[in-house]
């Protein structure tokens, strides 16, 4: 059985569907090594133009697999092993291309960090996030703790991660950790998709590289970088088609 499923449709949307339902798609290192080929191929195939990223079963994931606590790690190793899991939610997020996160069901811990990574983020009414690693006497990891404050800010990161074990959906929408919530995450991830592809991909990559940076530098920083990405914009043949059709309509 592949752990990950991969079905590309003839719009060029790939999705990529987490393929461990009776352990609730929880991410070992044949299941990382096999996420990352599939995004390796996301980010280099041009037939791919998008990607929808979702869990088969009733789970999303149940984030990395609890055997690999079940050894006594020397911190260098376990660092070294641990980054091969972080490498591959940084390439989530790099992606130069649309990505929707369809969260069928709970996520925890590096299955939490795969869907924030994504551009957008749909979720099932009855899915939840789970923040139970302080129990397991660890914190989330992978830019478990960075990312959200960056992505829903200081007050409502505290709230989740030093708060309830537990975040529905509902709350999940109002904290800005999703999107909008869907009855088929996976239907209305191929609707939010088709709106994504009416931007220039060139554009869109950009858009989203900067999105990123700003998160990370200061004003006069990401200024320079606007204007350098604008300055090779107007020169693609996608914006000068965009100018024509305009001007002649």
């Amino acid at each position: 059985m592949d752990l990950v499923t991969q079905t590309l449709g003839d719009d060029g949307v790939l999705l990529i569907a987490l393929n461990r339902p009776d352990q609730r798609n929880a991410i070992d290192d044949a299941m990382t090594e096999a996420l990352r080929a599939a995004f390796e191929r996301a980010a280099v195939d041009a037939a791919v133009r998008a990607v929808i990223l979702s869990g088969e079963g009733t789970a999303f994931s149940a984030g990395g697999d609890l055997s690999r606590f079940e050894r006594d790690w020397d911190p260098r190793d376990f660092r070294h092993e641990s980054h091969k899991l972080t490498q591959l939610i940084s390439a989530v997020e790099r992606l130069e291309k649309p990505t929707v996160a369809a969260i069928n069901g709970v996520a925890t811990g590096a299955g939490t960090q795969l869907a924030l990574v994504c551009d957008v983020r749909l979720m099932a009414p009855g899915a939840r996030f789970i923040y139970r690693e302080g129990r397991l006497g660890i914190i989330p990891s992978h830019g478990g703790v960075t990312r959200l404050v960056k992505l829903i800010g200081l007050a409502r990161a505290r709230d989740v991660i030093l708060g309830g074990e537990e975040v529905s959906a509902e709350a999940a929408l109002a904290h800005g950790m999703v999107t909008a919530l869907a009855d088929d995450v996976v239907a209305a991830a191929r609707e939010r998709v088709a709106l994504m592809l009416e931007r220039s991909p060139q554009a869109y990559a950009a858009a989203k590289r900067l999105l990123w940076l700003a998160a990370n530098v200061d004003l006069e920083s990401g200024m320079v970088a606007e204007g350098l990405a604008q300055s090779a914009l107007i020169g693609t043949p996608e914006h000068k088609e965009a100018v024509w059709r305009r001007s002649s309509s």
